[in-house]
């Protein structure tokens, strides 16, 4: 059941809103003529009209119990959450994308990026002209942070309270169309992050609609959304069409689930299940396949499994336990969820089998955490140093670039683009971007602000509390946020930069690294050292790794097995701003070697003649 206006040309549109408890709803058209139309109910709750005389741009609410409210699947709010629903038109025709088929996932390099940081004019159509420079650099996915309409003009995007709307000091519906179509005829699939787990705390009218909430369990936001309580068939249609939406009306390619470890569900079928279903049958009819890739705190596999083994049937899921082993090894700290993390051997175990805790006995959790990834493939896990949560969750939002050396953020890159997963980079990693990304909120009601002020000094009262708390209100702390796109051609920066291009071109071009098979993995730790060997095969085709998260030189014995290994990188390399490396050239078995601090080196196994 399609809910929201549906624009079907010739002035004509139906609207659609579900609202089970009331016996009358009555859509009240507000411009550009006054009008007042009674709604029909039918027996699942849903009320409809077919007006005529509406076109494109008509604004409307819902009068619902008295009071006139926006629609709760409203496609745009060009007044704000408030204010009047608009009706839009999504026979857009500048799509210039009939062709596209889009990037397959394990293939993806992604790219996130918040739509107001990323430019200084903070709207879709600004990101357009930085594409090109994105592809160049190796990019082939590009991530976009919530765009659901939020109060206000500055957000993380968390906070939208219209799922089918587009914020509109971003450039609206038109604007991410052309956005979209810009990125397909650049050869870049485009991932849209999208919010089922909760709605912002401003503007959210769906309460008096009908019980899009539920007692039964709490989130971090409040009261859970209502996926498996009495009358939760028109809260799991509303998601699940609006996962189809953005598909049919926008193009995307991929869809990122916020928190489904949020997403509350014991009915036999869950909602992840029946929203998969419902996606791989509009794969099926459009003929090109798209993704759903969950965010998720379980450790789960049951998440990306099939839905023939007992799973939700998700094509891919992040994992949170590589980016902490990766963080804790380079900056040595410890402090909340990262002192179950610090140990090199669980680095080693995250890139052997995806996750660190596979129902081991986690200490932060206090409590036995995760289950066994080992049979899952290497695409079905999104893996990063930096991202816009461990980011822009540090008090003082601080990025690598300030809490490692040069040599740290360098041995970052590495440690994520050799690994046999889907790499995600965070906007500006790329470059070593030195802006933070903090915190920011734009809400209208005074007293919400306080609480979200308040709120943030809780959190980071025991994890990541030194310095002078940024008040996330004020407009300073948006704009400390936006990239300094210049300093990718400046100094280390560009070093940095041309690093990580080096590493993606080795990545897609030699089959040991482009093949993401954990089964042909061997990844082992020396403790003591700080080091990390990781060797990976595809075939014929071998590569053999060395990272040091040590502080100082190390020396050891190479043990690979046979033949002998051409080194291909090595990041100490003065040709990347590093004291020269100290490796051999060629590699030969139990040949005694030293390693710079900080680095990592890369040997290809030599054919043999």
């Amino acid at each position: 059941m399609k809910v929201g206006s549906n624009y079907l040309g010739d002035g004509r549109c139906e609207f659609t809103v579900w609202a089970p408890p009331h016996d009358e709803v009555a859509l009240q058209i507000v411009s550009p003529e006054d009008r007042l139309l009674p709604m029909q109910k039918d027996e699942m709750g849903y009320f409809k009209v077919l007006a005529e005389g509406v076109e494109p741009g008509t604004l409307y609410f819902y009068k619902i119990a008295g009071d006139n409210r926006p629609d709760p699947a409203s496609h745009s709010q060009p007044k704000d959450v408030h204010g009047p629903s608009e009706v839009v038109d999504h026979s857009f025709s500048g799509w210039t994308d009939s062709g596209w088929s889009g990037v397959p996932l394990e293939e993806m390099i992604i790219y996130e990026l918040h739509v107001g940081t990323f430019t200084p004019e903070g709207t879709f159509e600004a990101i357009i002209p930085r594409l090109g420079e994105l592809k160049e650099f190796g990019v082939n996915a590009i991530e976009i942070m919530p765009v659901a309409q939020f109060p206000g003009d500055r957000n993380w995007g968390y906070d939208g309270v219209y799922t089918y709307g587009v914020q509109h000091s971003y450039g609206g519906p038109e604007g991410l169309k052309k956005l979209v179509d810009a990125c397909h005829q650049q050869g870049l699939s485009i991932i849209l992050d999208v919010v089922y787990n909760h709605f912002g705390p401003e503007g959210n009218y769906t309460s008096l609609f009908g019980p899009y909430f539920t007692d039964a369990y709490k989130t971090p936001w409040g009261a859970a959304i209502n996926f498996d309580d009495v009358h939760s068939e028109g809260v799991r249609n509303y998601f699940i069409e609006n996962a189809l939406y953005w598909f049919e009306n926008y193009h995307f390619d991929a869809l990122r689930l916020d928190a489904i470890h949020a997403i509350y569900d014991l009915g036999a079928k869950h909602v992840l299940q029946d929203m998969a279903e419902k996606v791989e049958a509009l794969s099926a009819s459009l003929g090109r396949k798209f993704y759903l890739i969950a965010e998720s705190d379980l450790n789960d596999v049951r998440v990306i499994r099939e839905k023939e083994l007992g799973g939700h049937g998700m094509d891919a899921q992040w994992s949170d336990d590589f980016h902490h082993a990766i963080h804790t090894a380079i900056t040595g700290e410890q402090t909340g969820y990262y002192k179950d993390f610090g140990k090199i051997e669980q680095l080693a175990k995250a890139y052997k089998e995806s996750f660190v805790y596979s129902w081991e006995y986690a200490p932060h959790r206090k409590r036995f955490h995760g289950s066994d990834a080992r049979d899952r493939p290497g695409h079905q896990f999104v893996v990063c140093t930096q991202n816009h949560d461990q980011v822009g969750n540090r008090m003082l939002g601080e990025r690598l670039t300030h809490l490692v050396s040069f040599e740290g953020l360098k041995l970052a890159a590495g440690t994520l683009m050799l690994s046999p997963y889907i790499p995600m980079l965070f906007m500006g990693e790329e470059y070593g971007e030195d802006s933070p990304f903090l915190y920011f909120v734009s809400h209208t009601d005074p007293d919400l602000v306080e609480a979200v002020r308040q709120g943030r000094k809780r959190e980071f009262a025991d994890f990541h509390a030194e310095g002078e708390f940024i008040d996330p209100f004020s407009l300073d702390a948006f704009q400390q946020s936006q990239l300094k796109w210049e300093k990718r051609q400046e100094g280390k920066h560009k070093v940095l930069l041309e690093l990580y291009q080096h590493l993606i071109q080795l990545r897609r071009t030699i089959p040991a690294l482009k093949s993401l098979d954990k089964q042909n993995l061997q990844a082992s730790a020396a403790e003591e050292q700080k080091l990390l060997v990781l060797r990976r095969g595809s075939g014929t085709s071998q590569v053999l790794c060395m990272m040091n998260f040590n502080d100082k030189d190390v020396t050891f014995q190479e043990t690979s097995s046979g033949g002998t290994w051409r080194k291909i990188l090595d990041s100490s390399d003065s040709k990347w701003l590093g004291a020269g490396s100290t490796m051999p050239e060629k590699l030969m078995q139990e040949q005694e070697v030293t390693i710079r601090p900080q680095s990592f080196v890369l040997y290809e196994l030599e054919p043999l003649a």
